[in-house]
């Protein structure tokens, strides 16, 4: 994908700019959303540092026990990955504020079935700053120990954020709930990996969670919010992301 990602700001020499956090060795990727600038991470997180605010979306913790009280048997190490990887991104930018958009747990009694040790590591988490749970269709109803508060929606200057994005097209709209994967080809062959779609008006975020699938950019759910394929599909990469026109990205 050389040649076709965006520009990047990186900070390769660990050092710490006034405002910013400390660099993994990774490159910034600034995305625009209604005039805002904010960052996406390459673990599928955004960041916007003027607000110091943190934002995931989908985590889906605890699917892999929801699976298994129906009798199909995965790994149960889904939310500890899951936290993991949300806590280095919470020690790399210290946000102020942090939001969950949606379907954080896979179902309103995920909190219940967490181990003690995960539900430790989540009250770390949330200690010393504001948290916020946005209301998603897995998880309307949390129960209110598991900590922070709850919204069904959330505005902070001119962006919103949601779990689902609306069908109108909403300036500053910042969602989740659709998983966007987009397919493109390299070197002879077909690669998928989670991205965010966007547009400048508003921004669609990868799922977070360990076990969460995708939909490709192509689909209707996803390229009709947008009204055409003139968006753009930001992929993750292990230490970038990269900008590839919706249009250029292969269906299934």
């Amino acid at each position: 994908m050389r040649g076709e990602a965006l520009a990047a700001h990186p900070r390769a020499n660990g050092t710490a700019t006034p405002g910013k956090p400390l660099s993994r060795g990774r490159a910034d990727h600034p995305v625009q959303v209604a005039s805002t600038t904010l960052l996406a991470d390459p673990d599928g997180a955004l960041y916007w540092p003027d607000e110091k605010l943190l934002i995931v979306a989908d985590l889906h913790l605890e699917k892999g026990s929801a699976f298994a009280k129906r009798g199909v048997l995965l790994p149960p190490y889904d939310t500890a990955s899951t936290l993991g990887r949300l806590a280095r991104l919470v020690e790399h930018y210290a946000p102020r504020v942090l939001i969950a958009l949606g379907d954080s747990f896979h179902d309103d009694h995920g909190p219940l079935r967490m181990s003690d040790l995960d539900r430790i590591k989540l009250k770390g988490l949330q200690r010393g700053r504001d948290w916020v749970w946005i209301a998603g269709n897995h998880d309307p109803a949390l129960p209110k120990d598991i900590g922070g508060r709850f919204a069904d929606a959330l505005a902070i200057g001119a962006l919103t954020f949601r779990h689902e994005p609306t069908e109108q097209v909403r300036d500053g709209e910042i969602a989740g709930h659709l998983h966007p994967v987009a397919r493109v080809a390299q070197r002879g062959r077909a690669v998928s990996r989670r991205c965010f779609a966007g547009d400048g008006r508003r921004l669609v975020m990868p799922a977070f969670g360990a076990y969460t699938g995708g939909l490709n950019v192509r689909d209707e759910a996803i390229f009709g919010l947008f009204g055409s394929l003139t968006f753009t599909a930001h992929m993750l990469g292990a230490q970038r992301l990269y900008a590839i026109a919706a249009e250029r990205c292969l269906p299934d």
